[in-house]
């Protein structure tokens, strides 16, 4: 038997909120001495103060013009699921933090840091009334439903935890997997956040679904890199293990769902409103082929989002595999990175229900392309922008409403 190679695949988020790149760090050994990493104990978070009622520094509520404003906006977002040729794009422009935000460091020890953070970030969003729906996330980082497979974390430099290690160091020991019980790994340092963040949650504001990823990319970070080798040499070792992610995502989805008070057929995520219960992120597919897609991974998210009565991808892949990503049952929407896949041609692959999310970088050529009228004939679209002062995110938020043909409702 060939010696499993000891690859650590690392799969955080990036400083803008995507998910970051995966890089291969070639010895566990080396990580502990190595300055660019600080490992956390084992799969347990740090440890926060003993439970309390939270204090924050700079608590707000919601003014009655707001409650008046958002029950606009979620009508327009459910009308982009109910009645897509008579919707409208929605618009979400990030500017500069106004306050100093806290290391990742020192928001994962302090629940009440972590929830002033969201706020402080969230609240330039109303202020502008751009269509950012406002809800806040406890940022336990990409890794969670591996950690709870036992995949060590760590905490990089001003970065959420990441997976450290592989559970299976062979593709037949996933016949000794097992499904993790619901508080493993941080699931139970999660309730307990979300439970005290429920008693101080400013009145108006939604709490959003914890990142579940999907059975690909948590069977990967579970496998290693080795699973790519596996789809040739052990295909029923990796379906065996895909089944038991997939199995184990829908417990913890109707689980979280219900500790967050989710339901009625839609879920809030990445600052919008979608049709449907939770989110796939399918970032590992740019290693795979879409045949091996269809074969393999397909069959578990069309399960996973029949199960939980639909819900949407999030793709930051090159592989040209949103077609076969559209094919799938229940889906309500599709994000992707539009310095890939161009926008205009995928809105006319997708089917009219299916909302399209891209981010565009401000002076980009496809932002610059929707400023001058060309927009596609898909009407249920979310743009995603940047600018660089309130000021600036007045007036571009002004512009790109007057562009759209026919005006935005």
């Amino acid at each position: 038997m060939v010696k499993p190679r000891k690859h650590i695949y690392f799969y955080g988020i990036a400083e803008n909120g995507r998910p970051g790149q995966a890089s291969d760090i070639s010895d566990l050994s080396d990580l502990s001495d190595a300055s660019d990493f600080r490992p956390a104990p084992s799969t347990t978070p740090p440890q926060a103060p003993a439970a309390m009622p939270l204090h924050l520094p700079r608590p707000w509520q919601l003014t009655a013009a707001d409650h008046r404003r958002l029950e606009a906006l979620y009508a327009r977002y459910r009308r982009q699921w109910d009645t897509p040729a008579a919707s409208s794009p929605m618009f979400v422009i990030d500017t500069p933090a106004p306050v100093a935000i806290p290391t990742w460091e020192e928001r994962l020890a302090d629940p009440a840091l972590m929830l002033q953070t969201e706020l402080d970030l969230l609240r330039p969003h109303l202020e502008l009334g751009d269509d950012q729906v406002p809800t806040v996330r406890v940022e336990f980082g990409t890794a969670q439903v591996a950690a709870a497979f036992g995949c060590r974390l760590v905490i990089p430099p001003n970065s959420q935890a990441a997976a450290a290690s592989h559970v299976l160091n062979a593709a037949e020991d996933v016949a000794q997997l097992r499904l993790p019980g619901p508080d493993a790994g941080w699931y139970g340092k999660l309730r307990e956040w979300t439970q005290l963040w429920q008693e101080v949650l400013p009145d108006g504001l939604h709490l959003q679904h914890p990142d579940i990823q999907s059975a690909f990319n948590t069977a990967h970070l579970i496998r290693g890199n080795d699973i790519l080798m596996d789809f040739y040499d052990a295909p029923d070792a990796v379906d065996r293990l895909l089944d038991l992610v997939t199995d184990y995502m829908l417990q913890q989805t109707r689980r979280l769902n219900a500790m967050i008070g989710a339901g009625g057929g839609w879920f809030f995520d990445w600052g919008a409103m979608w049709r449907g219960a939770a989110r796939i992120s399918n970032c590992s597919m740019h290693m795979i082929s879409p045949k091996l897609y269809l074969e393999h991974v397909y069959p578990r998210d069309v399960r996973f989002l029949r199960e939980i009565g639909g819900g949407r991808i999030h793709y930051c892949g090159a592989t040209p595999v949103i077609p076969e990503f559209l094919q799938i049952p229940g889906l309500s929407g599709l994000d992707f990175d539009a310095s890939l896949h161009d926008l205009w041609t995928v809105a006319e692959q997708a089917p009219p229900q299916v909302t399209l999310c891209v981010g565009f970088g401000n002076g980009s050529a496809g932002l610059n392309r929707l400023l001058a009228g060309d927009w596609p004939r898909k009407r249920n679209l979310i743009i995603r922008t940047q600018a660089a002062s309130p000021a600036a995110a007045r007036t571009l938020l002004s512009r790109l409403r007057h562009s759209v043909p026919g005006g935005c409702d």
